[in-house]
């Protein structure tokens, strides 16, 4: 019997679907690669222009550390008006408006987090704030410019949104630490809370081309330098309880600070403070400008150098270091700038490792700097794996494993009784419901 044409019809439309379905999932996978690209590029401009705005403001303080009196109060305030004004949501550490992103269905009210032109400002009123001094990080920010940049990339794909956000993300915290186990974990445990077996494979691919982008320009390197500190299985390991509950009341505390001030403080206070933003920005400036002077300048900034030098011993530690590190990063993240915790927190974990070798002086300070970090990083973030696979990444030091996760579970639970709800996630639901809110008015 002679083969008709319609006979071919159900195998040709078969082919068609095939190809087709062939086509949209490299389609997607190349947009994934793109987009991971593109945020390791940015994660790079951002470190390089962080480096060079805290060298400017050394350099200034160099020459007249009163100068930071000034400076500090009048920066905070430019850096709040932008931030209110010009490029609005680019405040805080911006992981809060990547998870709010996820969570919402409009398409305007999630544009008006991660757009480009938040993305932009982040990176510009960041480095302003470093530039006067702010106790703040860049990896938070270059999670919410990751985002944004796959959010930019989202057009081509708008029904795999929520993927790209959680892709652009979790890559801007591995390009900006080069950490990318730690992308990943971050990704599954904070930004989604949950593990999707059907994206992880393109979030993985982003995350790759975001770290290798980020390797070819600065090379293979260590955050903190690689560290061979141990723990010995006698006293050593009163460190582990006593930093773990240390960290977690230390960081539930930052949290439940931080969140109390962005729902508004009750009373008069909390009014003065709302209606008077710019000038309590600057408040907050001057009081960062009192504790640098109060600790010889050792709390501007990330407070990268300072961790690093308690983690390998280069410096004696001052036993203000930690509060007035704290103090300092309060002030920055209750004043509205832009800017992140992550840096920040690590101090102020290191400074509180190395003040418990007063108490533990037969243990390595390494160890205990490290434990320090795990354990306070855990108390702001609520995040015990993120935190413990973050520390073991940037100092490549696996002996140290299993104190840490210990000291991560320690100080999540104590924590969690100082303040309950997660920090970004807790900020996180007070942006949606603002963007509920507009959208009813």
């Amino acid at each position: 019997m002679p083969l008709r044409p319609t006979d071919l019809r159900p195998a040709l439309s078969r082919l068609r679907g095939a190809s087709g379905d062939a086509w949209t999932t490299w389609r997607r996978r190349a947009l994934f690669l793109a987009g991971g690209v593109c945020v390791g590029l940015a994660a790079v401009l951002m470190a390089k222009a962080a480096d060079a705005a805290q060298e400017l403001f050394r350099h200034g303080l160099h020459a007249a550390p009163a100068l930071a009196l000034v400076l500090c109060p009048a920066g905070f305030a430019l850096a709040a008006w932008l931030a209110r004004t010009v490029f609005p949501n680019a405040q805080g550490s911006g992981i809060p408006q990547v998870i709010a992103a996820r969570a919402l269905d409009a398409g305007r009210a999630r544009h008006a987090l991660i757009s480009l032109k938040v993305a932009g400002g982040k990176i510009v009123v960041m480095c302003l704030g470093l530039l006067c001094g702010a106790s703040i990080g860049r990896e938070g920010p270059t999670v919410q410019v990751g985002a944004a940049i796959m959010a930019a990339f989202g057009g081509l794909s708008p029904e795999r949104m929520r993927g790209l956000l959680l892709a652009g993300g979790a890559a801007g915290v591995a390009a900006a630490f080069n950490t990318p186990l730690a992308g990943i974990v971050f990704g599954i445990e904070e930004l989604g809370r949950a593990y999707d077996s059907r994206g992880s494979a393109l979030i993985v691919a982003t995350i790759i081309a975001a770290g290798l982008t980020s390797l070819a320009i600065l090379g293979d390197y260590t955050y903190f330098g690689t560290s061979d500190a141990q723990l010995s299985l006698a006293a050593g390991w009163l460190a582990v309880p006593l930093l773990g509950v240390a960290g977690g009341l230390a960081g539930g505390l930052f949290s439940r600070i931080v969140i109390a001030v962005s729902r508004g403080l009750p009373g008069r206070a909390g009014r003065w403070i709302a209606h008077r933003p710019i000038l309590f920005a600057a408040l907050c400036g001057l009081g960062l400008a009192l504790c640098g002077l109060a600790s010889g300048g050792a709390v501007y900034g990330t407070g990268y150098e300072e961790a690093r030098a308690l983690l390998h011993g280069a410096n004696d530690p001052r036993s203000d270091f930690a509060p007035l590190k704290f103090l300092a990063t309060v002030l920055s993240s209750i004043s509205g700038i832009p800017g992140g915790l992550f840096a920040p927190s690590l101090a102020v974990g290191a400074g509180l490792g190395a003040e418990a070798a007063l108490l533990l002086p037969h243990v390595p300070v390494g160890a205990l700097v490290l434990i320090g970090m795990t354990a306070y990083l855990t108390g702001v973030l609520q995040a015990p794996i993120t935190s413990f696979v973050i520390v073991t990444e940037m100092t490549q030091n696996h002996a140290m494993m299993i104190p840490l996760m210990l000291a991560a579970l320690i100080a999540d639970a104590v924590s969690k009784l100082v303040c309950r709800g997660g920090l970004y996630h807790t900020l996180a639901e007070l942006l949606v419901r603002r963007a509920a809110g507009e959208r009813s008015a």
